[in-house]
């Protein structure tokens, strides 16, 4: 499980044309372990729960992203995000288009999406499931 898919997917080092680099793809789940652990700080045995996977295979897709984001900033290759095996979390707020909530200047919660302009959801967790989704 994944909360949302990333809004960035593609990272290269600049100056450098992108005929002359090597890219390195970085699957949807390894992004999601690296978020949840460095990113947010999590436990690995948190973090392992959220993504619904055992905490040693969460110690094994940290490790091998870890290992591609390494390779890719210290030897100037590109990293793309895509693929991998995953399902995109519907517990938690957020909108149907995998957008996080977002507020107005006031800190309100938007009625509607402004990346989608899709109906934002109050909470996907008590069954709160917006129709088409």
């Amino acid at each position: 499980m994944v909360s949302s898919l990333p809004n960035i997917t593609y990272f290269k080092p600049a100056g450098i044309p992108l005929k002359f680099l090597t890219e390195i793809r970085l699957s949807v789940e390894e992004a999601e372990a690296l978020r949840l652990k460095d990113i947010d700080g999590l436990q690995q045995t948190e973090a392992a729960g959220k993504m619904g996977i055992s905490r040693p295979t969460f110690q094994r897709v940290l490790v091998a992203a870890r290992k591609k984001v390494a390779d890719a900033l210290l030897n100037g290759k590109a990293i793309r995000i895509e693929g991998g095996s995953f399902q995109v979390s519907l517990a938690g707020p957020g909108c149907p288009g995998n957008h996080p909530p977002q507020n107005d200047a006031a800190g309100e919660r938007l009625a509607k999406c402004p990346f989608c302009s899709k109906a934002d959801l109050k909470d996907m967790a008590s069954g709160d499931i917006p129709e088409g989704l």
